[in-house]
């Protein structure tokens, strides 16, 4: 991956330059795939919001971004997964909503509903939970989404958030230790 390349289309976009945004799509299509595989690893085969799809449509919201003035290849990496996070947990509620009738129709559960229906649950109690963290301590919300929704490493979450290592373990250390407590051991 051609990191210069990446920094210079975004901050080509940034400054408005037509096409911009589809030409960086190849450049970071890989590293995003790998990020939602991460996410959506642990869901039912079959599952209908597959990583490919959840690419594509949080780089259709990405492209939206016109008025941001990216940094660099981590800052873009970094708001990818806040993205990730949003259409996450807006599927989740979705997924719920159907599942208390809001689609109006009957399905018999499976063994695999269950474990879907848990696992939509986590999500939805992880942000909730995190809306409460923001409240006072941002920074660790950022770094668990880095983290926690982006599969960034502690080195790329320093990059993407522009802050130190040390202060991105510290960070992370203590946003999942309060995670932990707020959650039940749940996370």
């Amino acid at each position: 991956m051609d990191k210069g390349k990446i920094t210079q289309l975004l901050q080509a976009h940034s400054s408005g330059e037509p096409g911009a945004m589809n030409k960086l799509m190849p450049l970071v299509y890989d590293e995003m795939q790998k990020m939602a595989q991460y996410r959506l690893s642990g869901e039912r085969p079959g599952h209908t919001l597959s990583a490919k799809g959840l690419v594509h449509e949080a780089f259709l919201k990405l492209v939206d971004f016109d008025r941001i003035d990216w940094q660099n290849r981590y800052h873009f990496f970094g708001i990818a997964s806040q993205v990730m996070r949003n259409i996450l947990v807006d599927y989740a509620i979705k997924q719920q909503a159907q599942k208390r009738g809001g689609d109006r129709q009957r399905v018999t559960l499976g063994e695999s509903d269950a474990v879907t229906e848990i696992k939509l649950h986590d999500i939805l109690s992880i942000h909730q939970a995190l809306e409460r963290l923001e409240k006072f301590e941002e920074r660790q919300v950022r770094v668990v989404e880095c983290r926690f929704f982006g599969d960034l490493t502690i080195e790329e979450t320093a990059n993407a958030l522009g802050i130190s290592t040390p202060t991105v373990s510290r960070d992370w250390n203590m946003a999942r230790a309060w995670l932990n407590r707020e959650l039940g051991g749940k996370s």
